[in-house]
């Protein structure tokens, strides 16, 4: 059964930091891709960052240099580290996995839209001056 359970949302400060988890059955944590979405209510989701099983990583301009993404392979436990945090990083958080890689412009590379395999019920993240 595959199974995604966030946890570590909150209510921050401008420029505090939070550090989500995403607790992950042994299968989803397989995946060939990982990821965080976010959403803010009206608004289509948004991809903030992504990790492949090899440890790439790779992340929104909106983020970089802010958020970081990582695997805990004996935990099987997705993270996503978000320092300085800004008002408009409010949002809904979800982890999700992909089973496999697309193959782009001959690059294997994780799904491009957001019509990912498995998703969590997403944690809150609200940011406040």
């Amino acid at each position: 059964q595959v199974q995604l359970v966030e946890s570590g949302g909150g209510s921050v400060q401008t420029g505090g930091s939070l550090r989500l988890s995403c607790a992950a059955s042994r299968s989803a944590y397989s995946s060939a891709c990982m990821a965080w979405f976010r959403q803010v209510p009206g608004k289509e989701r948004e991809r903030v960052a992504t990790i492949k099983n090899d440890g790439t990583t790779n992340y929104a301009d909106s983020v970089k240099g802010r958020f970081t993404i990582s695997k805990d392979n004996v935990a099987t436990t997705l993270y996503l580290q978000m320092n300085n945090l800004k008002i408009e990083d409010t949002a809904m958080y979800y982890c999700a996995a992909e089973a496999h890689m697309w193959l782009i412009n001959n690059v294997y590379t994780c799904r491009p839209n957001v019509e990912w395999d498995y998703w969590g019920q997403g944690t809150q993240v609200t940011v406040s001056s």
